[in-house]
């Protein structure tokens, strides 16, 4: 969405900002962006506009409120859209790709995990034509968190990485600045189960990532537990991998063949040496493990048939209660 004046061409920059019971934090997001902006201009001789683009994840405190008063004060540069429940953020971001015009689109956290500043540095990447990147990705190199969590996630990409064909690189972040062109070939990835780091490595392009140390929260606390980034983590191994049921089958075989084995080995015992009446024990175990193991792949199963159910109810992925 280009605008020219005065005989420059003046660039829209959306920006996409998912928000979840951030109250503390909308408001300073503003506030630093806009810093941002300005710095960005009186580099750039006036180019660039921001968009704000906040969506408003059926947030339970005043978020939706303080997004209303920064729309009246800022009609042209500020927009929101309200759900009309909480759907999750994959639900937050695909509604702020599809309702974003910009030239350029970033995704960016409220509560300034993601440095405002690194948009300046993203700017130049994708202006420069000698580079032809399509899309400017963010790492995070150091971060203090739970040594849990820091284990689990390294644990997560390690695993991924070798169950999927799409590689997802270690530490990267949601936050990014995209080109039109980028985000035309997201939104033709229609699915309903959406893991979008994965969707982001899957359309390709040449992507650059810039690295930067992690920094707290400027307000407010994580609505990420441990529990949810777990069940996340479960989500994206199935939407971007058929390796488990390829587990599941081979388990399945090795057992079937293990079991033949323990026939023969059972019938010609009875024939050469007797019934004995002793191992019930041994067998208990036995069948309860082979139980155990048809649950878990029937459970591997039943989580892709989930997917799949899912996807054929052909539901929306949010519901806007009010846009502005």
């Amino acid at each position: 969405m280009c605008i020219i004046i005065g005989g420059f061409i003046l660039k829209t920059i959306s920006l996409i900002v998912p928000c979840y019971n951030e109250e503390p934090t909308v408001e300073l997001f503003f506030n630093t962006t806009e810093k941002v902006f300005k710095q960005l201009n009186e580099t750039h001789k006036d180019q660039y506009r921001p968009d704000y683009l906040f969506v408003n994840d059926g947030s339970a405190d005043k978020t939706l409120e303080i997004m209303r008063q920064l729309h009246e004060k800022h009609p042209d540069t500020v927009h929101y859209l309200s759900f009309s429940r909480n759907f999750g953020k994959e639900s937050a971001l695909a509604a702020g790709l599809s309702n974003a015009k910009g030239d350029y689109i970033a995704v960016m956290d409220v509560d300034l995990q993601d440095p405002p500043e690194l948009l300046l540095q993203m700017v130049d990447i994708l202006e420069d034509p000698k580079q032809d990147y399509e899309v400017v990705g963010c790492v995070q190199t150091s971060r203090k968190q739970n040594p849990i969590r820091g284990f689990l996630s390294a644990s997560f990409y390690k695993i991924i990485n070798k169950m999927s064909r799409v590689q997802l690189k270690q530490n990267v972040r949601d936050y990014r600045l995209m080109t039109r062109k980028y985000v035309d070939a997201l939104l033709e990835l229609p699915e309903y189960n959406r893991f979008s780091k994965g969707m982001f490595s899957w359309v390709g392009f040449k992507t650059k990532y810039l690295k930067y140390e992690g920094v707290p929260r400027a307000a407010g606390t994580s609505s990420w537990s441990i529990f949810q980034l777990f069940e996340y983590s479960l989500e994206a191994v199935v939407d971007f991998s058929d390796v488990p049921l390829k587990m599941a089958t081979l388990v399945g075989g090795l057992i079937c063949f293990l079991s033949i084995i323990g026939l023969v080995f059972v019938v010609i015992r009875a024939l050469f040496f007797g019934g004995s009446v002793n191992g019930w024990a041994s067998l208990v175990s036995i069948i309860l493990f082979l139980s155990g193991v048809q649950l878990f792949c029937l459970g591997i199963v039943g989580k892709y048939i989930g997917k799949i159910y899912l996807e054929t109810k052909h539901r929306p992925k949010f519901i806007i209660a009010e846009r502005k």
